[in-house]
């Protein structure tokens, strides 16, 4: 059978002087060595993007993090400094794209702005206010050192029993703790509809949830599992489960295309 493939989402990027689709290579690194998938860039359309018609050619959707924040607009309240910054071509095409991957039942895995996107597209909002209240130590955001001391493993999260997350993780949580990194400003406030919470950091941060009722694999994480998944036995089990759906998904669209001949 064909490698599943899957929808990256990306950023807008100015660089020299050009604007760029562009995303962070640990994703589409994770994607394709870990999850075992073939990652495909998706362009920040908006609405020029047909959502439905990326959506049929897709298997999974990989909602990426970003230094960029969802405007605040979406979640009605006003933008101050401390929401900044942001990308409205993301917002335009990761939030309608989000609800209708769900809809359809698309495997998603939605990891840190992603969450927070999740959590928006579903009518939750996000809290600017985390990095000044944050109460556990190495949780928030590290804005100096290489890129392997600022993706750490920071802090443990408390995952809840019988959960998702609980049922991925299982045998790393027999051998203890699970740790995270945490390189976020933001964080989840009023949980959009049906989002379940799967994990909470110690200060009670939202670090990991799924949506109850989706009739498919959705997940999302607060942390970066894409930068250890190819060394760090909880990124890596998040990156399988994650491409074991696809190809599930991709074998039942098989299954069904062969029925109907």
């Amino acid at each position: 059978m064909s490698l599943p493939l899957i929808a990256v989402t990306t950023d807008i990027k100015t660089v020299d002087p050009y604007l760029w689709h562009a995303v962070p290579s640990a994703y589409v690194d994770a994607a394709a060595d870990v999850a075992g998938v073939l990652p495909l860039l998706a362009p920040n359309l908006g609405d020029r993007l047909d959502v439905d018609t990326l959506l049929d050619r897709v298997d999974g959707v990989l909602v990426t993090g970003s230094r960029s924040n969802v405007h605040p607009s979406h979640y009605g309240v006003e933008p101050t400094k401390d929401h900044e910054p942001f990308d409205p071509d993301r917002d335009a095409t990761t939030l309608p794209l989000i609800r209708r991957a769900i809809e359809r039942g698309v495997p998603l895995l939605a990891i840190c702005r992603g969450i927070q996107e999740l959590n928006v597209a579903l009518g939750g909002s996000i809290t600017a206010a985390f990095q000044k209240t944050r109460a556990i130590e190495n949780h928030g955001y590290p804005w100096e050192g290489t890129l392997d001391e600022r993706f750490r493993l920071a802090h443990a999260i408390d995952i809840a029993e019988g959960s998702c997350i609980a049922d991925i993780l299982s045998e790393d949580m027999a051998a203890g703790p699970v740790k995270v990194n945490s390189l976020h400003t933001q964080a989840l406030d009023q949980l959009g509809k049906n989002i379940r919470v799967e994990a909470i950091a110690e200060d009670g941060t939202v670090e990991a949830v799924s949506v109850d009722g989706a009739a498919g694999y959705v997940v999302g994480v607060q942390w970066h599992p894409e930068y250890w998944a190819a060394t760090d036995s909880p990124s890596n089990r998040i990156l399988k489960s994650f491409g074991a759906a696809a190809r599930a998904y991709l074998a039942n669209k098989a299954g069904l295309a062969v029925a109907a001949e």
